[in-house]
């Protein structure tokens, strides 16, 4: 499996085009499969080519295990082969993530986004022991997830070295933005390389990246796929365009609101229902919302 699975290309295991989908909630809370199931649709209908499921737009930290793999299943069911399915199976206990990895596998997933356990802050053997152990356990393609700021430990060169060393371990979220560090280690490991954060976007396919793994793609699909589709023809220009009139615009209030709540309010602002976040995460507030709306209108997406 592991041999075969290294013949193939990264876009061919995780896409080129991915959105970080949010997991959508009832009125009163509870986890709203037909709401994922309309999202997914819409989603892949407008251009993205992969899902990132149970990720941190997903809200993984409050949502259990049993709610992730029923989002898995209904958007599986949903779309098919149509999009590639990564779930999110990282958590801060190798024990855990082992179990969530297999069912998720078992579920349908495509491949596996691990990020780096949190909080815990364990050394660089450790990060490689925890994820050995989830790539042994599983034959799911898996896409490591860097985001020191929010894990409190970065993988260091080496050690995304070794880990690519392992034949299930084919791809990298880039969110900790080390240019100079990851270039050459793009071109070494071979790893499929995504962007983690969409004001780098651009940046990261000028070095090698496969794709991005977008939270901005929510509320502008097609442009974000006119933006890969035109670098990757080397229309540099429209890829310009796109980037500083929509991407740039819509980064900003991302970065006020955060991933979910900015998400599931935009969304909102164009007619589809995802609910909004679980506590500690809040909505927006009427102000910003009117913030928001403004900018989307500025970026063509409302």
């Amino acid at each position: 499996m592991g041999t075969t699975l290294k013949a193939q290309t990264g876009a061919e295991i995780f896409g080129t085009t991915s959105v970080a989908m949010v997991t959508p909630f009832t009125s009163t809370g509870e986890l709203d499969l037909d709401a994922g199931r309309k999202l997914a649709s819409h989603l892949v209908d407008n251009g993205i080519d992969s899902l990132v499921l149970a990720g941190t737009t997903g809200e993984s930290p409050t949502t259990t295990a049993e709610e992730k793999i029923a989002l898995l299943k209904a958007v599986k069911e949903e779309v098919g082969d149509r999009a590639r399915i990564i779930a999110g199976a990282g958590t801060n206990n190798t024990r855990s993530s082992v179990e969530l990895a297999i069912a998720s596998r078992n579920a349908g997933a495509d491949a596996l986004l691990v990020v780096t356990p949190y909080y815990s802050k364990p050394s660089q053997t450790g990060l490689v022991a925890h994820f050995t152990a989830i790539a042994d356990a599983t034959d799911a393609p898996i896409c490591l997830y860097d985001i020191p700021g929010r894990s409190g430990v970065p993988l260091h060169a080496p050690t995304i070295r070794q880990l690519a060393e392992l034949p299930t371990v084919l791809g990298l979220k880039d969110a900790k933005g080390d240019f100079f560090e990851a270039a050459p280690l793009i071109r070494e490991t071979g790893l499929a390389w995504y962007s983690g954060d969409d004001p780098l976007n651009v940046p990261w396919l000028s070095v090698g990246a496969t794709g991005v793994i977008s939270v901005i793609g929510h509320v502008a699909p097609r442009l974000l796929r006119e933006m890969i589709t035109s670098f990757e023809e080397g229309d540099l220009a429209r890829v310009r365009e796109i980037n500083a009139n929509t991407i740039d615009v819509l980064a900003r209030q991302q970065a006020v609101l955060g991933g979910a709540t900015f998400a599931k309010a935009a969304l909102r602002l164009q007619g589809i229902e995802v609910g909004d976040p679980r506590l500690p995460v809040v909505p927006a507030t009427d102000s910003q919302i009117e913030d928001l709306r403004e900018d989307m209108r500025k970026a063509g997406v409302l």
